[in-house]
């Protein structure tokens, strides 16, 4: 097979969908990769790590697209990359369709087979490709929400662990998954007051066990967001539905009587956002201001850290691109159903049920 890898075109996207070693594995096993220049300079490889590793060097994105079966990417294709998507060819890459009428659009008339990352399961039914990124996003969000709680960033002036004899910040985290865990990790370990609430009281007893004492843990409901999101100096937003929009949990209300100069991280904002006053923003504009409350919704946080990012990424990707490689996507989906769960599209056909509720679409089972 021909495996195409392009250099990611969303604005400070610094990761790449294989590294040199992936490259190996691949021509090791007769296949041909095709990587378009530069594409990998973002995460530290240059064009020639990826000659020696056996990859052809592609001087275009169009390219790879035409001559590849198989693209492998690390973010949603951009319109421009959507006109270049060919029928029956197989795209591997984070979509997050539910968030994007405009994309789902597009990529359904390309004709092409979309495997999703998000929607991939393993055997126990998590979401093994997901994973990576919410561990990085998780971490990046108490990052980024202690710098915009600095003055100068418009936030309320508060040192997010606080010092002796002054208090720390609160962090409310929504959502007990990957994101919010780590999240709440982090932030506990800078010191601050941590509430992390989900639905799942399953979840919440690991947690107990897990966590240090500086996090209270809740079991999520409306009447106890209302109560804790007015005390929280930083709100990190971490809910996830698979391959489904976000609910929204932090409304315009809440916001009337949050703390001037707080600031929400939703790092569900490419799944629509648990907030409802979030929208995308993007490494170069990060943050708006609505009801004197700062909002980040950077819909690829992974991207500023693209070394660490990608190396997390393609530990958990290049398995299926070796199989979706060796066997063809039919067969492999045949014979793994987590990676069938994966095919949101299929040649013109909506083949994930959440997508085409969301926008009212028709919908048919993929049947490898």
């Amino acid at each position: 097979m021909i495996v195409g890898v392009v250099k990611e075109i969303k604005g400070h996207e610094y990761r790449v969908g294989m590294i040199p070693s992936g490259v190996e594995s691949l021509v090791r096993g007769g296949h041909r990769v095709l990587i378009e220049t530069t594409a990998g300079i973002g995460s530290g490889f240059s064009d020639d790590d990826y000659v020696k590793a056996g990859a052809s060097i592609a001087d275009s994105a169009e390219r790879v697209f035409n001559e590849a079966e198989m693209i492998v990417k690390v973010k949603e294709p951009q319109p421009v990359e959507c006109e270049m998507l060919r029928k029956n060819q197989v795209c591997f890459t984070y979509f997050h369709f539910a968030a994007d009428r405009g994309l789902t659009d597009g990529v359904l008339r390309s004709g092409c087979v979309a495997i999703a990352y998000e929607t991939v399961r393993d055997k126990e039914g998590r979401l093994p490709l997901l994973t990576p990124m919410s561990e990085v996003a998780g971490k990046m969000s108490v990052q980024e929400g202690a710098k915009y709680l600095e003055r100068p960033m418009s936030g309320r002036g508060i040192l997010l662990g606080g010092v002796p004899g002054v208090e720390p910040a609160t962090v409310l985290v929504l959502g007990a998954g990957v994101v919010g865990t780590n999240a709440a990790k982090v932030a506990a370990g800078l010191g601050a007051h941590v509430v992390l609430m989900d639905v799942s009281l399953d979840r919440l007893r690991y947690l107990s066990d897990v966590m240090p004492a500086n996090v209270k843990l809740l079991f999520s409901d409306a009447s106890l967001i209302n109560h804790h999101i007015i005390e929280a100096d930083l709100v990190i937003g971490a809910v996830l539905i698979p391959g489904a929009r976000c609910p929204v949990l932090v409304t315009r209300e809440h916001l009337k009587k949050m703390k001037s100069g707080a600031v929400i991280v939703d790092v569900g904002v490419d799944q629509g956002g648990c907030c409802e006053t979030i929208r995308p923003t993007t490494h170069d504009e990060p943050t708006y201001i609505e009801d004197e409350v700062v909002h980040y919704g950077v819909t690829n946080m992974p991207g500023a850290v693209g070394r660490t990012s990608t190396f997390a990424l393609t530990n958990a990707t290049m398995p299926y691109v070796i199989r979706l490689a060796n066997l063809g996507y039919q067969e492999a989906c045949r014979s793994d159903s987590g990676l069938a769960a994966g095919v949101d599209v299929h040649k013109g056909v909506l083949t994930n049920k959440d997508v085409a509720e969301t926008f009212g679409l028709e919908y048919r089972p993929f049947n490898p």
